[in-house]
């Protein structure tokens, strides 16, 4: 079952990340995932319920993507992590676009449905908690708020490179300017 249960949300994500929230059914996700009609509404009973598996799914995934790139660079170097955010970055807008597409779909989404914010602004928590330790180690006075800060900043250029792809897309010289600025 807890095989299913990650194929449908892997369904889930992708279904958001081509479609939007509009498009988040459960015949879709059914679809998507290639299970029996009715498998995604036997695992997850509502569309909160789905919505909040997807949110709680993508945080797993972008923290496991995240240790992979951040165990490559020096915690004490804040061009490495430049770096190690910049190749963050163009994963998330090229092999894993259609994830990222769905994160920013569920933002749009809470805009008219604000009881979707709670599952996000855990993720969003989860998030600025992994890298406030990152930026702590760099020498960061307040690396909390710097997180949210390049939180910020990261989704600004994942949001463009969405909308207008650029096809040699490095972000890796915008981010040393920005942490460079933000910590010195």
């Amino acid at each position: 079952m807890a095989r299913r249960r990650e194929q449908v949300l892997d369904a889930g994500i992708q279904v958001l990340g081509s479609a939007g929230a509009r498009g988040l059914t459960y015949q879709a996700v059914d679809a998507a995932a290639g299970v029996p009609s009715g498998t995604t509404s036997n695992c997850f009973r509502n569309r909160t319920a789905l919505i909040d598996g997807i949110v709680d799914h993508l945080q797993a995934l972008e923290h496991r993507d995240w240790e992979t790139f951040a165990t490559a660079a020096d915690p004490a170097d804040a061009g490495e992590l430049a770096d190690a955010v910049a190749q963050f970055l163009r994963y998330a807008t090229g092999p894993e676009r259609a994830r990222t597409a769905a994160r920013f779909a569920l933002y749009l989404e809470s805009c008219a449905r604000p009881e979707l914010r709670p599952a996000l602004a855990r993720g969003r928590e989860a998030v600025v908690g992994w890298g406030a330790e990152w930026l702590r180690r760099i020498g960061s006075p307040a690396p909390r708020r710097h997180c949210a800060i390049l939180c910020d900043y990261m989704d600004g250029v994942a949001f463009r490179q969405l909308a207008f792809p650029e096809q040699d897309f490095d972000p890796g010289p915008g981010l040393r300017e920005f942490l460079g600025g933000l910590l010195g």
